[in-house]
């Protein structure tokens, strides 16, 4: 199961990448999914918190299942200008 992750404005730059795959071997909750990302991808906790997120372009709360072909984005809490 593949999952793509996306960050966007600050949160890329503190990553060092705009999006990547991520393959989980069952569906979980989103934050579960952050808890396991993290341990993948170290920087991720380092992120100034709040995040935004939206799963498959909605936003998203931490109960939200996480599926196989969904499509994870990270934002920081103020885009634009």
């Amino acid at each position: 199961m593949t999952v793509k992750v996306l960050f966007f404005a600050k949160l890329r730059e503190k990553m060092g990448i705009s999006e990547v795959n991520f393959t989980l071997n069952q569906s979980i909750t989103l934050n579960e999914f952050q808890t396991l990302f993290a341990t993948e991808y170290p920087l991720f906790s380092d992120l100034p918190q709040p995040i935004v997120v939206a799963i498959n372009q909605e936003f998203a709360q931490p109960d939200q299942l996480v599926s196989s072909g969904d499509e994870v984005a990270f934002f920081p809490p103020v885009t634009g200008g």
